[in-house]
């Protein structure tokens, strides 16, 4: 979630949604996601819409999760007023920031919020994200009680030049710890990747990987370190103190990624993500990746449902103000046209391993998919049989080959 906002219509300030949203409704899953904007330590990487206690002005962390559940209460009645039928939360995800820096009891009380306004669905995934420096065993095994299903540690790389650059400040050897303490209170293990930075070398990723699979986790994710205008490392760099990112060093290091994983029996479902079989990947990705409903909670966090799409104001201090009113917290919102959401469609679904109906290209990009059969970039089975699915050579060519499928449409 970038910092920046985008530029779109004004919000109501009642949060109320068109009639349209209810239609297709029983057709869709439903997830809420929730955005807790605190970090110990601001990353020299990270864009994210997050606070430090020293840059927080107007808001306390204290108070923070009251100030969700007015959200979640304010959520209940604007979806009820649509007249469409609730439905329980198939997925919930506390993102951030570092939502662990709450503490147990508080995570606690916003998951129980979720559950008395829609309820949960009985397998339910309950996602939360964690620094490996701020769980121990007694507040995972908490966490466990609570209902959280599933944890993904943000362990970005095993070796210590590496952390230090992006500005990490956990020790990599305390990853089997926490993943041992995530295993003895019943959760499934997700481990976040970071490669690309500047001064890693092939060793020091293969370092990262081998130790990410000696954990044994269900589910990793590995991203490519992406530069942000506005960041600390931005500006570092274009003072010559760190040089940039490579991209062919990067599309070497996807390719590592890819190699090692497989060989350990990971498969790829989406671009930057791996899971040990299917009832492991991340549901609640998968919900934005195909389109479907979830209700994102706290400041600057984006929603979609039925095709109307919203974001909340960014500041806390702001974000507190409104939901203590009773007035929706969202900024700007825009209803997507068919056409918008089948272009967006492939953009997103092409990403993933289960590709996207032929179907829902126009008639040029159809075309074009035997161009870049040929070329390599598509699997050419999957396009006989109705799909489009990237091969690894048009994963490393992701965002070109989405911009020849969607400027031909």
């Amino acid at each position: 979630m970038p910092s920046a906002l985008p530029i779109a219509d004004p919000a109501p300030a009642d949060g109320l949604l068109p009639d349209s949203v209810a239609r297709g409704w029983d057709e869709r899953t439903f997830g809420v996601y929730v955005h807790v904007p605190f970090c110990r330590v601001r990353c020299g990487y990270c864009d994210f819409n997050t606070y430090t206690a020293d840059e927080i002005r107007g808001a306390r962390q204290s108070d923070y999760a009251g100030q969700a559940l007015l959200e979640i209460a304010q959520a209940e009645r604007v979806l009820g007023a649509t007249g469409a039928a609730a439905r329980p939360a198939s997925t919930v995800f506390f993102g951030g920031g570092t939502p662990t820096l709450l503490p147990v009891r508080d995570l606690a009380r916003l998951l129980d919020g979720v559950r008395s306004a829609w309820g949960l669905a009985p397998d339910a995934e309950v996602t939360t994200e964690a620094n490996p420096d701020s769980v121990d065993a007694a507040s995972l095994e908490a966490l466990a009680e609570a209902g959280f299903t599933r944890v993904s540690f943000g362990m970005q790389s095993a070796v210590p030049h590496v952390l230090a650059t992006l500005e990490r400040t956990h020790d990599p050897d305390r990853i089997p710890l926490v993943v041992e303490w995530a295993r003895a209170a019943g959760l499934q293990v997700s481990l976040d990747l970071i490669y690309g930075t500047p001064g890693e070398t092939a060793a020091d990723w293969q370092r990262s990987l081998d130790l990410a699979l000696a954990q044994h986790p269900d589910h990793i994710s590995a991203y490519a370190l992406i530069v942000e205008p506005g960041t600390k490392l931005a500006r570092q760099i274009s003072r010559g103190e760190v040089p940039a990112p490579d991209d062919d060093v990067a599309a070497d290091r996807y390719e590592q990624a890819e190699a090692t994983l497989s060989a350990a029996g990971f498969g790829w479902y989406e671009v930057s993500n791996w899971a040990t079989d299917a009832a492991h990947r991340s549901r609640h990705n998968l919900a934005y990746w195909t389109g479907e409903d979830w209700w994102g909670i706290g400041p600057g966090a984006h929603s979609h449902v039925g095709g109307v799409r919203w974001w909340n104001v960014k500041h806390p201090a702001a974000y507190a103000e409104r939901v203590g009113a009773d007035v929706s917290p969202a900024a700007g919102r825009e209803t997507l046209d068919d056409e918008t959401r089948r272009v967006e469609a492939v953009l997103l679904r092409s990403r993933l391993s289960d590709g996207l109906p032929v179907s829902l290209l126009g008639e040029d990009s159809r075309t074009a998919v035997a161009g870049l059969i040929a070329d390599g970039l598509i699997d050419g089975r999957a396009a006989i049989g109705g799909r489009v699915v990237l091969t690894l050579r048009g994963r490393l060519l992701a965002d070109l080959v989405v911009r020849v499928l969607t400027e031909r449409t």
